[in-house]
């Protein structure tokens, strides 16, 4: 009989662990979006999509934390960036598209940020970007032809969908599996922000298992 009873007791246990998990996120530390939106993952892979700010100081902040965590990160992790795109943060959007249509992101993305948070400088025009891009060993002229290129243009307004899609208006935020939302500010710090974001990517992976979108 007791024997029985463990039984049933690990089986009731282990049918209920996707619920314990998405409890265990029911704290507002996340929202869903009402649909979910297209991914640029592999097949068998979970999304996990940065929107950021070159100017943000929590983006700059936090960018040590995201190259530790990603050292580490669970292997079906798919990680992509996605430069903010509202007001003021557009010209850094259409600089980052410069930066990979010049294949120089790893390169020019942390340089980016150490210029405006370590040396204070505002480079917030496509002359400044081109003396930036001229001091890490890009011509300025590729630069500028890049920045105003047709297919960064085109990024940058797929850019602008992708932000309304994920109805972005403050930075650094994530998205999960094209779903879900969260960011420090719902974890309440950047403590819990990597373990919320680990536990939507098994949500995630727990959903397609089970069937669901």
């Amino acid at each position: 009989m007791t024997g029985r009873f463990q039984r049933a007791v690990i089986a009731l246990t282990l049918a209920f662990l996707p619920l314990a998990t998405a409890l265990a996120l029911d704290k507002g530390e996340y929202r869903t979006l009402p649909a979910r939106q297209p991914v640029e993952a592999p097949e068998g892979k979970i999304e996990v999509r940065e929107f950021f700010w070159y100017g943000c100081p929590h983006c700059y902040a936090l960018e040590p934390r995201i190259d530790a965590w990603l050292e580490h990160a669970p292997g079906n992790v798919a990680f992509v960036r996605t430069p903010a795109t509202g007001g003021r943060w557009l010209v850094h959007a259409q600089a980052y598209y410069a930066f990979e249509a010049l294949g120089v992101t790893e390169r020019l993305h942390g340089a980016m940020f150490r210029a405006i948070h370590e040396q204070n400088r505002r480079l917030d025009s496509l002359s400044a970007l081109a003396d930036f891009a001229a001091e890490q060993g890009i011509d300025p002229q590729r630069f500028r032809d890049a920045f105003n290129s047709f297919g960064v243009r085109t990024a940058l307004e797929r850019a602008k969908q992708i932000n309304a899609a994920y109805q972005v208006t403050s930075v650094p935020l994530f998205a999960v599996d094209g779903k879900y939302v969260t960011s420090a500010y719902q974890t309440r710090g950047e403590q819990r922000l990597f373990g919320a974001i680990e536990e939507l990517v098994e949500l995630a992976a727990r959903s397609r298992t089970r069937g669901g979108s």
